[in-house]
């Protein structure tokens, strides 16, 4: 071989290596809350070689850099579960919609509406219950090709430290409300969740539970409520987005979330909650719903067809309405907020500015003018 193919195919082989090293390490870093996070920090990247080696790489105590580069299935590895759940008053659309798992007595405590009935279900026991990660992890996808499908992963009980980049997780028992939660977070602290997919999620894309989950950041996710099983019989997930935890501090920036009918975010507990540069789209029913204590700044949105941008506000929420009312950012912020726009959609609303404060001292995201272009960079593959 001669000299010069030889450094050209030593080139080669350097680019080659390059490019799988950029696709087996964390790219970029979190914005906003979660500013500072390093998930497994400079642990050596490893790619599981089965669904119980990813298991246990996830819940030990070992810092880690956890590489996917397929589809790990988690379906029928816990069985299956047979027992009597329910067919809830808002499911007038039969196999279409979506009947419920009697988790927590859900269907005999009034929560599944007047006229529901009790019915046999059947779903993957798997998809119920995530998997308990550890502190001090990243978790991320090679392209497109990072899939965790069946199971949800659960950040409690005290875990910090966690990168979740460019995962895919799918199929939870969608056509059950209480089929499972893509990520469910309770009791943690920095979590930066960025450039992932949610699809065909039983209940909640993600979950910030009643314990405090502290500094969170979700950036750049696509949260995907297109489905054959909707809660609200149009082919739109309901259950998407839920952050009702204690003293949490959540960015939402760029995140792209469609074809859902409700809880897109659901807000309330005493969250704080900085929602910018997101697109919202294909909304039959609310985006925002903001319950008592809840405190949000929304800015440089996007509303595209959302039917009611925001439900109804019975905690604190500024809607950022107009460049001269938007300089009251400034102080707290570092920045002026952003205008929301909107197409064919409903109004957002929201003047309170007396809550600005709680973001003084705090790591604050960014702001740019609101565009739906988030579309083609929000998800997995895109970084």
């Amino acid at each position: 071989m001669k000299y010069s193919a030889i450094l050209a195919l030593g080139s080669a082989l350097s680019v080659n290596a390059a490019a799988l090293a950029k696709r087996t390490a964390v790219v970029g870093s979190a914005e906003g809350f979660a500013s500072g996070t390093t998930g497994g920090g400079s642990a050596a990247c490893a790619t599981p070689s089965s669904v119980a080696q990813l298991t246990t790489w996830l819940t030990d105590s070992t810092a880690r850099c956890i590489v996917l580069d397929k589809e790990y299935s988690y379906l029928t590895t816990e069985g299956t579960t047979t027992e009597t759940g329910c067919r809830p008053a808002s499911n007038t659309c039969g196999s279409s919609g979506q009947d419920a798992i009697n988790h927590a007595s859900w269907c005999d405590n009034g929560n599944a509406g007047t006229g529901s009935t009790s019915i046999s279900v059947t779903y993957d026991t798997a998809g119920t219950s995530g998997i308990v990660m550890g502190s001090n992890k990243s978790l991320i996808g090679v392209g497109s090709k990072g899939v965790i499908r069946g199971k949800g992963l659960r950040i409690a009980n005290g875990a910090k430290n966690i990168i979740i980049q460019n995962i895919h997780i799918t199929e939870l028992n969608p056509q059950y409300i209480w089929g499972g939660d893509a990520i469910a977070v309770d009791g943690a602290d920095q979590v930066w969740i960025d450039h992932c997919k949610f699809s065909l999620i039983g209940r909640q894309m993600f979950v910030a539970g009643t314990g405090a989950s502290n500094r969170v950041t979700l950036s750049y996710n696509e949260f995907d409520g297109a489905t054959s099983w909707s809660a609200t019989c149009d082919n739109r997930h309901y259950w998407a987005i839920y952050l009702t935890g204690s003293s949490d501090l959540i960015t939402m920036k760029g995140n792209y979330v469609h074809h859902t009918s409700g809880r897109s975010p659901k807000i309330g507990g005493n969250s704080l909650v900085h929602a910018v540069n997101n697109y919202f789209y294909s909304n039959s029913g609310h985006a925002f719903d903001n319950g008592a204590g809840g405190m949000v700044v929304a800015e440089g949105n996007v509303f595209q067809n959302v039917d009611t941008p925001l439900l109804e506000n019975l905690g604190s929420f500024f809607g950022s309405p107009s460049t001269s009312a938007n300089s009251v950012c400034s102080t707290n912020m570092g920045h002026t907020c952003q205008v929301n726009t909107f197409g064919s959609s409903g109004t957002l609303g929201g003047t309170d500015t007396s809550f600005l404060t709680n973001f003084s001292g705090k790591t604050v995201a960014t702001a740019s003018a609101a565009s739906s272009s988030i579309s083609s960079s929000a998800g997995v593959g895109k970084i």
